[in-house]
């Protein structure tokens, strides 16, 4: 899974009716970025997150789910996503040598360079041939994306092909 949908994966299903966020503190963050905690800077990764779930949300057709009530605007979403990226430009440098290389400067910070890596690799991954094969997991209240590696792939991982037939199975019963 590529940083993309791992930034995404940051929230999850708790197994209760509710959502784990891995950058809800300060701590979590640190330990998901390997950055100091910065309040600021932890605020802007977490609305940089939704604003990619948003767009994850919009590419793989999603409906209703859990994690809806914290998604946003299209528009919004793709401003903060093409802003972010655009807070590092990036200056080519030519080292002569054998042979010569380029190499890459910038003068950004380290919290502008980490939202801008992650929404780099956002942009890359909806502007890429993977976002085909973007998916939502409908098992019951997953909020996790996926991209499909075969043709018979329903869901994210076997507990959420296992909590779907369970929850079929009960429903059938019922019913």
């Amino acid at each position: 899974m590529g940083l993309a949908l791992e930034f995404a994966s940051t929230v999850r299903h708790d197994g209760h009716g509710g959502l784990v966020d891995d950058l809800a503190t300060p701590e979590g963050f640190a330990a998901w970025t390997g950055v100091e905690p910065d309040e600021r800077l932890r605020q802007r990764v977490v609305e940089l997150r939704w604003a990619a779930r948003t767009l994850y949300a919009h590419a793989a057709h999603a409906g209703e789910r859990l994690d809806a009530p914290h998604l946003m605007d299209l528009d919004r979403a793709l401003a903060l996503v093409n802003e972010a990226a655009a807070r590092v430009p990036r200056t080519p440098r030519l080292e002569w040598g054998d042979p010569p290389r380029v190499t890459y400067r910038d003068s950004a910070g380290a919290g502008d360079r980490l939202a801008a890596g992650l929404a780099t690799a956002v942009i890359e991954f909806l502007g890429g041939p993977e976002r085909a094969r973007l998916r939502a997991c409908p098992a019951p209240r997953c909020v996790r994306y996926f991209v499909r590696e075969h043709p018979r792939q329903e869901w994210c991982g076997p507990s959420c092909g296992n909590r779907a037939r369970v929850s079929r199975h009960y429903h059938r019963a019922r019913d």
